[in-house]
């Protein structure tokens, strides 16, 4: 019995000194079990053609340079077995860098954006330190528990180049910034949090304009969880009094709200508290589409009608809340 599987990988081939478009190469290539995406990578260049270009260092999953896209699920190549792909997308693969617009030369990519978003946070420790301390600076247990996987991040931009919110906003720091400026803040030790607050609440470049779509939770080879920082930030924002009101902020109250009265989420609702009624015409599109779907119905958000009916012990929930929330604007 065989224990290698013929592969066809379709690599991403672009140079941007030499080429005007990118194309797809074809590699046909008996797999092992064990064989790594990065041992793919470097069979293309060995066995097939040794321009073809790609990062890599440790291979031991801390550097994070070999990061990139197989059919479209960012992996790290050093760590993603080849054959549990193979058994998720078929005997064919393709290779992608993790961003196409950004691209220097085949799988390398310019990441001088994510570098510069990085950076912006702050992703360091600032504070006033004795150059001859006579002491060393205590942290609780519970305090280093409260920084939870945050460290573990190594900048491979995997969940940075998966985010569809970036893709569209150059402006948005993007998950991995977001997750630095949350390590950092907590740090009993530092002195900056409060910047980093206000910078990561700033509309278009913070954390309101996460989408929620988990895409950066998929993609972190270190399953750090960057969609939970977010939140914590969120959070942080309205404890340390930095969040303002605004069509953002509203729409996380609104969502609160929806579940107060009803206990579900009412989409309708939530628009017309955060944007008010004006604000409603713009969406009239997407809820044309949201009522042919059963999503939303006509009446829904119209003042007065209770379109939404409620959950059985709505008074238990709205306990858990009034118990829970902590916080208001």
């Amino acid at each position: 019995m065989s224990n290698t599987t013929k592969v066809t990988i379709k690599a991403f081939r672009f140079n941007a000194e030499t080429d005007y478009l990118p194309y797809y190469k074809s590699y046909e290539m008996e797999v092992g079990k064990d064989e790594l995406v990065l041992d793919l990578l470097n069979r293309i260049k060995w066995e097939h053609d040794g321009s073809f270009s790609y990062r890599r260092s440790c291979r031991h999953g801390i550097c994070g340079a070999c990061g990139i896209k197989v059919n479209g699920k960012a992996v790290l190549s050093c760590k993603q077995n080849a054959m549990d792909l193979v058994e998720l997308f078929g005997s064919e693969l393709t290779f992608d860098p993790q961003s196409k617009k950004r691209v220097v030369k085949d799988m390398i990519i310019d990441k001088s954006d994510f570098w510069e978003k990085h950076a912006v946070v702050k992703p360091f420790v600032v504070a006033d330190i004795d150059e001859h301390p006579t002491h060393e600076t205590k942290v609780t247990k519970e305090e280093v528990e409260n920084i939870l996987d945050a460290d573990y991040c190594i900048q491979c931009g995997n969940c940075h180049y998966a985010c569809p919110a970036l893709e569209v906003n150059e402006e948005f720091f993007g998950p991995a910034a977001f997750v630095a400026a949350y390590r950092f803040t907590v740090d009993p030790r530092d002195n900056a949090g409060k910047e980093r607050l206000e910078m990561t609440s700033q509309l278009g470049q913070g954390v309101w304009d996460c989408v929620k779509c988990f895409e950066c939770a998929e993609a972190c080879p270190k399953e750090i969880n960057p969609i939970e920082k977010i939140t914590k930030l969120h959070n942080l924002e309205f404890e340390k009094g930095i969040a303002t009101r605004n069509v953002a902020t509203k729409h996380a109250e609104g969502f609160l709200r929806g579940m107060k009265k009803t206990g579900y989420l009412d989409e309708a609702d939530i628009v017309l508290y955060s944007e008010g009624i004006l604000g409603m015409y713009k969406h009239i599109p997407t809820a044309i589409k949201m009522m042919k779907s059963g999503k939303i119905h006509w009446h829904s958000g119209v003042p007065f009608i209770n379109s939404i009916p409620k959950i059985k012990n709505l008074d238990e929930v709205q306990k858990l809340i009034k118990i829970s929330q902590t916080n208001r604007l």
